[in-house]
């Protein structure tokens, strides 16, 4: 049981340690760095690092300054992080400008959204993606047939999903007119 009084004894120490420094360094790196928060912040992870490191750190002559060091550097590491993302954004440049959608793109995602879920899949893969039949079928693990099927279904559903819209090169008129809503 000695290693157990021996920690608590370890945690006293530290907590006097913290209880006698710590609002004397929040200040000390809150005029270092110009802000509050951003030193309380600091102090905190370096306090929290001498308690991981605290029967090394306790033996040094000033445990303080090792504290108030690793802070300091705490800070100028997170200085340098946010001028660096600063610099980077400006090389960056101004974001480019939006394109405004295409309505009939709008209409063609709706109209995808409304099929069943393999027809959407083979239909996406095979017109939009331009993948064969055959690549369609091993990325779904589906029969080549079950694939065409698929596609004809899907072609069917989009054609009648369509015909109200001003989109002729996507309802073609060779393909059936009724729409299969299984999902076979």
């Amino acid at each position: 049981m000695r290693g157990a009084g021996a920690h608590l004894e370890e945690a006293a120490m530290f907590d006097a340690f913290y209880l006698t420094t710590s609002a004397r360094l929040v200040r000390q790196l809150a005029l270092l760095t110009g802000d509050l928060g951003e030193a309380e912040d600091v102090t905190q992870e370096a306090y929290a690092r001498a308690w991981l490191a605290w029967p090394e750190v306790r033996d040094y002559a000033s445990p303080e300054a090792w504290v108030r060091t690793v802070a300091r550097r705490l800070a100028v590491s997170r200085w340098r992080r946010m001028r660096n993302a600063t610099l980077a954004w400006a090389r960056h440049g101004p974001p480019p400008e939006l394109r405004e959608i295409d309505p009939s793109h709008v209409v063609l995602v709706a109209a995808l959204a409304r099929l069943p879920h393999r027809q959407r899949v083979a239909v996406v893969l095979h017109h939009l993606a331009d993948l064969p039949v055959e690549e369609v079928a091993r990325e779904t693990g589906s029969s080549v047939s079950a694939v065409k099927q698929q596609l004809v279904r899907g072609r069917a559903a989009l054609a009648l999903l369509l015909a109200d819209h001003e989109l002729p090169e996507l309802a073609s008129t060779d393909v059936p007119a009724r729409v299969v809503t299984t999902d076979d």
